[in-house]
Parts: structure tokens; C-alpha cells; sequence
């Protein structure tokens, strides 16, 4: 009988100490973002953009709000960046930007 009440103590204190603290540790991503503001009747269709003289994509044109981005942003990685943007094969801007982690930079379209 004694040998029971051993099995079940031992087997109890087994199963309770299986469990416990488990913790993790997340932080931001290391991406910044780029955001293109101007008049939207201007840029029918979008802009495109070369960064970096490595990557070309069509860019939409968000109108600005001051207090969050609204509409498309990209995500670029953080550091210098050469912009370059077109609209209709001519240059609109031109320009090299830093950006930090999770900082979202406002290109204003003339």
C-alpha cells in the first residue's frame, strides 16, 4: 500500500513539474517605410519609383494625413536610400534619404 501512495506522490510530482514559466521576447522589425503624398488627379495610374538603382515599382500616390499614413506604404530596410520618382518618363524627385527603424518617410509629390 505503501508503494502506491510513493507512485502516485512521485508520478504527481512529476507531472506538476513539467509545467512552468515560459517567456518570449519580441522587438520591432528592422524595415522602415516610404509613403508618397500629392494631389491624386495629377498621378493617375501612379509613379514610378527606382530605389536604390536595384528596385523599380509602380508607387501609388496617397493624399496627406497629418496624423497617420493612409493608404499604401512600402517597406523598405532602414539606412540610406537613393529615391528616385517619375511620373510619365520625367524626374519629379530626386533624392538620398535615411531612414530609421519602423519610420514612416512622407515624399511629397510637387
Amino acid at each position: 500500500m505503501n508503494n502506491i501512495i510513493y507512485t502516485i506522490a512521485i508520478g504527481l510530482i512529476f507531472l506538476t513539474s513539467c509545467t512552468g514559466l515560459k517567456t518570449s521576447s519580441t522587438g520591432l522589425e528592422n524595415e522602415a517605410f516610404i509613403e508618397f503624398i500629392g494631389t491624386l488627379s495629377n498621378y493617375r495610374g501612379g509613379v514610378d519609383v527606382n530605389l536604390d538603382d536595384i528596385n523599380t515599382f509602380k508607387g501609388e500616390v496617397n493624399k496627406d494625413h497629418a496624423d497617420r499614413p493612409k493608404g499604401n506604404v512600402y517597406a523598405i530596410s532602414t539606412g540610406n536610400h537613393s529615391i528616385t520618382v517619375s511620373y510619365n518618363s520625367k524626374v519629379i524627385f530626386k533624392k538620398q534619404i535615411f531612414v530609421s527603424s519602423q519610420e514612416t518617410k512622407k515624399i511629397m509629390l510637387p
